[in-house]
């Protein structure tokens, strides 16, 4: 040591060199504190390169399969959405069509009732009794009604219930013709032996169609209304039903839908007397009228005169003529008779049905039953149309 110096003595517990120790340590601390965390920070880092990717990866996925899957449901929602808006439209479609379709139906009835109700004759204050002693009209029950409106005009014991003989085969042209087409018209039918046995048994008018003669359908329509035949009228309901008792029930059908069933019933398509085959004039009334608004039927009812087809039985077709309009056309019946059918049996007389235009273009329709001849007929007619209509 050198004595000539300052003498210096190195306290090692003095206050400053302890807190240099101090911060030595501390700085020391933060460098192995700081290597820690670098070495946890790389450890981590390491791991999460070992294990974080993967798993990020998968996580990633997941996400998109979920994201996939939402995806895929969203649509089957919205699918399913839009097939419930599309099946709420088609109900809602079919409901409104159902309605309109009940609706129309509904209006065809009112319509149909309509005209069924304007077919029942209808007495008013204006109605004309026909005296039963009235010399001029020898028929026991007639009746005159407005076709236009429905009034009953004249009568004469209109409601009693009588057999209508071949005016029957009025209802029977009406049913053909509402179950026939025009090209039905010309198909074939052949007389069959039953029919021309039935006829000749039962002395029913007739065209005279052998057995086994095939004519037309057109022949069989004009057949049953021109000479009132039975053998075409048979031959008709067989075509048209494919039995007399199957057409017999479409009659019966028909004077239903009529309004009529309670006092006219059928039993066959002819007018052959049966006690169960049986109506009133007023019904017959209805009958008439129902037939001149079917189009077809006019045809037949207005002809004078018909020559049917040309068949090996009859080259030159067999001439038939309705005598009731070719007999009533010259007289005087304050206007023109358009459509008529006659009938006989020994139960009703000499019978008839006519349709009457008068001079004013009103229409009307008589019935009259039970003249003692075809011409007291004609007559019976004639002076209810010239006494009664306008």
């Amino acid at each position: 040591m050198n004595s000539d110096g300052p003498n210096y003595e190195y306290d090692y517990d003095s206050e400053y060199l302890k807190k240099r120790r101090q911060v030595r340590r501390e700085r020391m601390l933060r460098r192995q504190r700081a290597i820690r965390r670098r070495i946890i920070l790389f450890a981590a880092t390491v791991l999460l390169l070992a294990c974080g990717i993967p798993a990020a990866i998968h996580f990633s996925g997941k996400r998109a399969e979920r994201k996939e899957q939402e995806t895929l449901l969203a649509a089957e929602e919205q699918q399913r959405a839009e097939a419930e808006a599309q099946a709420q439209e088609e109900l809602l479609r079919q409901q409104e069509e159902a309605q309109a379709q009940e609706d129309a139906e509904a209006a065809r009835e009112a319509e149909e009732q309509a005209r069924i109700a304007l077919y029942q004759p209808q007495e008013t204050e204006a109605t004309q009794e026909i005296p039963l002693s009235n010399e001029n009209v020898n028929s026991t029950q007639a009746i005159l009604v407005n076709a236009d409106t429905g009034e009953i005009v004249a009568r004469k014991d209109d409601q009693r219930v009588i057999s209508p003989a071949s005016m029957t085969k009025i209802l029977t042209l009406l049913v053909a013709c509402e179950n026939l087409t025009e090209e039905d018209l010309d198909d074939p039918f052949t007389i069959s032996i039953e029919i021309t046995d039935f006829v000749f048994k039962n002395q029913c008018s007739a065209v005279n169609f052998d057995k086994e003669e095939t004519v037309t359908v057109r022949d069989l329509l004009y057949g049953t209304i021109l000479p009132s035949g039975a053998d075409a009228a048979m031959g008709l309901a067989e075509y048209v039903a494919g039995s007399q008792e199957a057409f017999v029930d479409m009659m019966n059908a028909k004077v239903e839908e009529l309004g009529i069933s309670s006092t006219a019933h059928f039993t066959n398509c002819i007018g052959l007397y049966d006690e169960e085959n049986h109506c009133t004039v007023r019904d017959m009334a209805v009958i008439l009228r129902a037939a001149v608004d079917n189009e077809m039927c006019r045809e037949f009812l207005s002809a004078h005169t018909y020559t049917t087809t040309s068949t090996p039985q009859h080259p030159d077709g067999i001439e038939i003529s309705n005598w009731f309009l070719r007999r009533i056309e010259d007289k005087d019946t304050h206007g023109e008779v358009l459509y008529a059918k006659t009938g006989y049996v020994d139960q009703s007389g000499s019978c008839a049905a006519s349709f009457q235009r008068s001079n004013s273009g009103t229409n009307y329709v008589c019935v009259t039953v039970n003249a003692h001849s075809p011409w007291r007929c004609i007559y019976d007619h004639v002076e209810i149309y010239s006494s009664y209509t306008e």
